[in-house]
């Protein structure tokens, strides 16, 4: 069985995803204590530390937990995107993902696996990155994937660079999955409450993208509005797709007509959590719908990193 170490783990999507591939989680480490403690409860059968890596040793926790064969690293990834708006980039935030090589270099895994948003590749201390992970002795190899090729109702391109001591890794095996969509994860009419989209207190531009909605597809179909971040798609999308990708914060509502007019609501922790992909069996009962969502949004698909992990342990 492949022993997993979770560095960065927040809530536990990547270690979900690969005990679901055969491997055994023996620890998970991460800075939020609401992520930690929802990682606890899922993974009972692991170590739970809630620190930030550079206070950890890692040889003690070698002497620790043993021996490992797989390293997964998802480090902080938004001071590498325009979710930070304008404001100034932290360097220092980047630079946690360089607290993977410490843990590689200890434990000597055979495969590490580093995930995070495309936009780490132009960041200035990529290659040096890399460059440490091949003087350990690992073959790297770069993936951009997309979650909704992966039977996730999400469309989210994340990169994986995916190491392994003993050769590259040349592709990823996809699982024959249907294509899912929006109307997939949505709970029943009536299970959330709602309120009146035309309402004197809503804002202009949420009613802009709603005519904008109306205009492409008539007043009798359901769709999403999408708040925050750049959006090329008029800030709305239909249900008969993959959706949008989820962030840190509130940013989806559907809009249904109805008798009494169209009614708004905000997609709910549920449905978001069947849009990353996880199953029923994942609880998220730590932390308000804030924090859940925050979790949620930092996440990794979990079908995408089983897909990872069943290749690389099967050959």
């Amino acid at each position: 069985m492949t022993r997993t170490l979770d560095i960065f783990s927040g809530g536990g999507g990547g270690s979900y995803g690969a005990r679901n591939a055969g491997a055994k989680i023996v620890c998970g480490i991460d800075l939020c204590e609401v992520a930690t403690a929802t990682y606890e409860e899922n993974f009972p059968e692991a170590i739970t530390i809630t620190k930030a890596l550079e206070h950890i040793n890692p040889r003690k926790l070698h002497d620790s937990i043993g021996d490992i064969d797989l390293l997964l690293a998802s480090p902080e990834c938004t001071n590498h995107t325009c979710a930070k708006g304008s404001a100034p980039r932290s360097e220092k935030s980047r630079a946690t993902a360089m607290q993977a090589l410490r843990f590689a270099r200890e434990f000597r895994p055979r495969w590490l696996i580093l995930e995070n948003v495309v936009h780490m590749r132009p960041w200035s201390r990529y290659g040096e990155l890399k460059q440490a992970l091949k003087d350990i002795g690992y073959h790297l190899t770069e993936f951009v994937l997309d979650a909704s090729h992966f039977g996730v109702p999400q469309r989210r391109r994340r990169l994986f660079l995916v190491c392994d001591l003993e050769g590259p890794v040349t592709a990823i095996k996809r699982p024959r999955r249907k294509r899912r969509i929006v109307s997939d994860i949505l709970d029943p009419p009536g299970t959330w409450e709602t309120t009146q989209l035309f309402s004197p207190r809503r804002a202009k531009p949420t009613l802009e993208r709603a005519e904008r909605a109306f205009a492409e597809v008539g007043k009798g179909v359901s769709f999403l509005l999408v708040y925050y971040g750049t959006d090329g798609g008029g800030g709305w999308q239909r249900l008969d797709c993959p959706l949008r990708t989820i962030t840190t914060i509130d940013r989806f509502a559907l809009v249904e007509p109805g008798d009494d007019g169209h009614q708004m609501r905000m997609l709910q922790v549920p449905e978001l959590k069947r849009a990353m992909g996880f199953r029923t069996d994942f609880l998220l009962n730590h932390g308000t719908r804030r924090e859940n969502i925050k979790i949620l949004g930092n996440g990794v698909c979990p079908p995408v990193m089983e897909a990872i992990v069943k290749t690389i342990t099967s050959g």
